[in-house]
C-alpha cells in the first residue's frame, strides 16, 4: 500500500498544460465527494463506488486523462495487502529471469517496489508523462485502482496490455491492513483498533474498497477476457507456489523452457520471491523513511501466513466477515476455499 504523503512535493510540480487542467478537475471534484475517517492520518473519499485517498483519486483521473498503454505493458494490480510485494518480486524474475544470476539478482538489493514501478505515483513523474513514457518495455506497473477505474484504452479487448492479479481471503487482508495501519500512522495518533478497522472493513471503508467488489471487478473481467486479466488467490499461492509461477509465465507469453525446467529455474525462482527469503533481505529489514518514501521497506513484511486471523479475530467477527463474503460472492463462481 502507498502512502498519500505527497502533497508538498506535488506543490513544486511544474505541471504541463494537460496536466493542469486534470488537477483543477481533482480540486474542483474533491470537495463534492462523501468522506470517511481513514485508517491512518488521510480521509478516504468515495469516488465512482470506491474509498480512495486524495492521492488514490488524483493518480486515477492522471491515468484517465494522460497514461498511453502499450501493448506490451504488464498491469500487477492488487487491493492492498494481498501480497503485492510478492506478486512484484515475481513478474519481474519471470520476465528478467535471462538478464540476472540468481547469485546477484536485483532483488537481494532492491525491494520490489523499487523495481516495480507504482502507477499511481509515477503517472505523476515531474509534471507530465514524461517518466512513465521513457520506460522501456515491457513496463510492469503496479496498481491498487479497482478495474473498473481504467480507462477502456486500457481494459477493452483491442488493448493487448494484460493484468496480473491476486486476492487473498479477507479475515486476513483485514488483520494485515489493521498491523500496517498502526505501522504507518505518525506519531502521537493513538493506534487503531481493531474493533475499529473491522468496522470500517465491514462497511466497505478501507484503502480501494469495498474489498469485495475489488476482488469481482478482477474476477469478472478474468472470466470474459482471461487473456487480458489473470486472478491468482494466495492461497493457492502458498500452496502450490510452482504451479502459480508457470501459470503466471503462460500467461504473460513467457513460459519456461525444457532446458529451464531441468534447471529448475522455477524452483529459483520459487525460493527468491519467498516471503522467507525476502523478508531477511538486509534492504528490506531497513525501517528508514523519508518525505519522498514515508513506509519503509519493513513495513511491508510481517508474517505472510494462511490464516493467521484466527490469532486475532474473534468468532464472531469471523462469522461476519464470512457471512459478507459469501452474500458479496454468491452466484459469481468465485470462492476463497
Amino acid at each position: 500500500m502507498e502512502n498519500s504523503n505527497f502533497f508538498a512535493i506535488e506543490k513544486e510540480l511544474k505541471l504541463d498544460e494537460g496536466y493542469q487542467k486534470t488537477y483543477k478537475n481533482v480540486d474542483e471534484l474533491l470537495p463534492t465527494l462523501p468522506r470517511s475517517k481513514g485508517w491512518w492520518l488521510d480521509q478516504l473519499l468515495q469516488y465512482q463506488g470506491f474509498w480512495l485517498s486524495t492521492y488514490g483519486i488524483r493518480g486515477s483521473m492522471l491515468i484517465d486523462d494522460h497514461f498511453n498503454p502499450r501493448p506490451t505493458d504488464i498491469i500487477i494490480a492488487t487491493s492492498p495487502k494481498c501480497g503485492t510485494t510478492w506478486l512484484r518480486a515475481l513478474v519481474f524474475s519471470i520476465i528478467n529471469r535471462n538478464s540476472f544470476d540468481f547469485s546477484d539478482h536485483p532483488l537481494r538489493k532492491a525491494n520490489p517496489r523499487d523495481l516495480v514501478h507504482f502507477l499511481e505515483a509515477h503517472i505523476r513523474g515531474d509534471g507530465s508523462t514524461a517518466y512513465i513514457d521513457g520506460l522501456p518495455s515491457p513496463r510492469l506497473l503496479s496498481t491498487h485502482l479497482p478495474y473498473s477505474l481504467f480507462p477502456e484504452c486500457m481494459t477493452d479487448d483491442t488493448s493487448a496490455c494484460r493484468f496480473v492479479y491476486i486476492c487473498r481471503d479477507p479475515k486476513d487482508v483485514l488483520v494485515s491492513k489493521w498491523h500496517f495501519a498502526n505501522k504507518v500512522r505518525p506519531k502521537g495518533v493513538p493506534p487503531l483498533s481493531l474493533e475499529e478497522a473491522f468496522d470500517l472493513f465491514c462497511k466497505g471503508v478501507s484503502h480501494y474498497g469495498p474489498f469485495w467488489d475489488h476482488v469481482l471487478g478482477y474476477w469478472k473481467a478474468s472470466l470474459e477476457s482471461p487473456k487480458k486479466v489473470l486472478c491468482l488467490k494466495y492461497e493457492d499461492v502458498k500452496k502450490e507456489p510452482l504451479g502459480c509461477v508457470r501459470k503466471v509465465a503462460n500467461f504473460l507469453g513467457v513460459p519456461f523452457t525444457p532446458e529451464e525446467e531441468n534447471k529448475e529455474i522455477v524452483e529459483e525462482i520459487v525460493k527468491l520471491c519467498s516471503f522467507e527469503k525476502m523478508s531477511n533481505q538486509d534492504v528490506n529489514k531497513s525501517d528508514t523513511r523519508s518525505q519522498e518514501k514515508p513506509i519503509s521497506n519493513s513495513d511491508f513484511f510481517r508474517k505472510g501466513e494462511v490464516g493467521d486471523w484466527v490469532n486475532h479475530l474473534s468468532p464472531q467477527m469471523s462469522e461476519i466477515l464470512d457471512q459478507i463474503t459469501e452474500q458479496k460472492f454468491q452466484g459469481t463462481g468465485f470462492s476463497f476455499h
